[in-house]
């Protein structure tokens, strides 16, 4: 027999696990678990267009970069490691390191 001024706590302490258990599952289903995954590639700048904040690497894709980027010491012929995230299609720089001038 369950006493009656504990059965309301064990109410909520099973409550508490069933959530638990739902949110647990929930952020093992989440579509947006994998999808922002940063990725990196080694390349050499062909084209650089500072008004659309892109970059184009000789591996013929296009790399956003943020509006804050800095564009100093980059130019065509530049080598370097693109580290970025695909957001919507679009791949967009989260950073950037020369290799070799």
């Amino acid at each position: 027999m369950i006493n009656k001024k504990l059965a309301p706590f064990m109410k909520v302490s099973s409550m508490r696990i069933l959530i638990a258990a739902l949110l647990a599952t929930a952020s093992l289903l989440s579509p947006l678990s994998g999808s922002a995954q940063s990725m990196d590639v080694e390349a050499t700048i062909k084209s650089i267009d500072v008004k659309q904040l892109n970059l184009t690497l000789d591996d013929g894709k296009t790399y956003k970069v943020p509006e804050e980027f800095n564009f100093d010491g980059l130019a065509s012929g530049v080598k370097v490691v693109v580290f970025y995230t695909v957001v919507d299609g679009t791949r967009v720089i989260d950073d950037l390191q020369v290799l070799s001038q």
